[in-house]
């Protein structure tokens, strides 16, 4: 396979913010033309289509259902807690039947993503070591599964606390 030059990435840290609903259309538009970027990155570093389309969907699903609508983050400005409030709450409670392999890929798709981001300039070492440090924590998020799974009563309210929707 030849590799295809990549078109240069023009967008600013402030592109992603969100405070209207004009700006809400437009950063969605930026995240759909970054997802395209992303995935073209993943072709020309040797991922077959299936497994770049994958990891695609993965990053689309997180950023745009739970970082954008949910969250109300932007993009390029990470904080802290966010990779661990999406896996071990909001995917695990917007899921009909959360599995441990299906976050996992998503988990991988969020690293894989977020190393495309620091390639381009758009998130600091920094802010991609704690990414990956809390996309790299699969045991807890899989315990996080076990218990949802488990709870009876009103034991979703304690479960809940342990790590908060709203950070």
């Amino acid at each position: 396979m030849s590799e295809t030059k990549l078109p240069e990435i023009e967008f600013e840290h402030d592109d992603f913010e969100l405070a209207t609903l004009e700006d809400e259309l437009r950063v969605d538009e930026r995240c759909q033309s970054l997802l395209k970027h992303f995935y073209l990155h993943l072709m020309n570093s040797g991922h077959e289509a299936q497994r770049a389309s994958d990891l695609a969907f993965c990053a689309d699903y997180y950023l745009r259902d739970y970082l954008l609508d949910f969250a109300r983050q932007n993009v390029a400005r990470p904080q802290p807690g966010i990779v661990r409030r999406f896996a071990a709450t909001w995917f695990i409670t917007h899921t009909l039947d959360p599995e441990m392999t299906v976050l996992e890929r998503h988990l991988e798709a969020i690293r894989e993503f977020y190393r495309f981001l620091h390639g381009q300039h758009l998130v600091s070492a920094d802010e991609l070591a704690f990414i990956e440090e809390e996309a790299g924590q699969e045991e807890y998020y899989r315990q996080r599964i076990e218990r949802f799974l488990a709870i009876s009563g009103d034991g979703y309210i304690a479960w809940e606390a342990e790590c908060p929707l709203r950070g």
